[in-house]
């Protein structure tokens, strides 16, 4: 499994408004619906759900909220770089500003975990999330996010 396969170039967005958890989980299920064709109030309860069991907010400024939904046939992702860092709950206390979300069918079993450990892999990595911090152009994030795993992988 590779990023590539996960998340298409118009998923991956930089946004400068979201001013809250919530208003950030709104702005994934109105991308979900665009991109994927996802019911976007689905989305957003799905995420809220997942979030009320422990927040997906993993440190160093990444958060990897994921949620299992209807009208899914394999894991998808979005991606956004927040211009404007944002409180998350996460685990070390500091602001959010890189956001990998994953949806999953609702039946998905091992491939939404292999898709989960993929992006927590990629996001740990700290020149990874240097040069998506350091850049604005989704094209090249998209970049960055896919190229990352290839080359570590060969």
């Amino acid at each position: 499994m590779e990023l590539s396969s996960l998340l298409k170039p118009a998923a991956v967005r930089v946004l400068g408004h979201a001013t809250s958890k919530k208003r950030l989980f709104q702005d994934l299920g109105d991308i979900t619906q665009s991109i994927y064709g996802l019911e976007a109030t689905a989305t957003v309860d799905a995420l809220q759900e997942r979030e009320s069991l422990g927040p997906t907010g993993v440190g160093h400024g990444v958060a990897l909220p994921h949620a299992r939904l209807e009208g899914l046939d394999h894991v998808v992702g979005v991606f956004l770089r927040l211009e404007k860092p944002l409180d998350f709950d996460a685990v070390d206390r500091q602001p959010v500003d890189l956001v990998f979300a994953l949806f999953a069918p609702k039946d998905a079993g091992v491939e939404h975990l292999k898709a989960l450990a993929l992006v927590s892999r990629t996001m740990r990595e700290s020149s990874i999330c240097a040069k998506l911090r350091a850049n604005a152009d989704p094209a090249a994030l998209h970049a960055v996010l896919t190229e990352a795993r290839s080359n570590q992988a060969a």
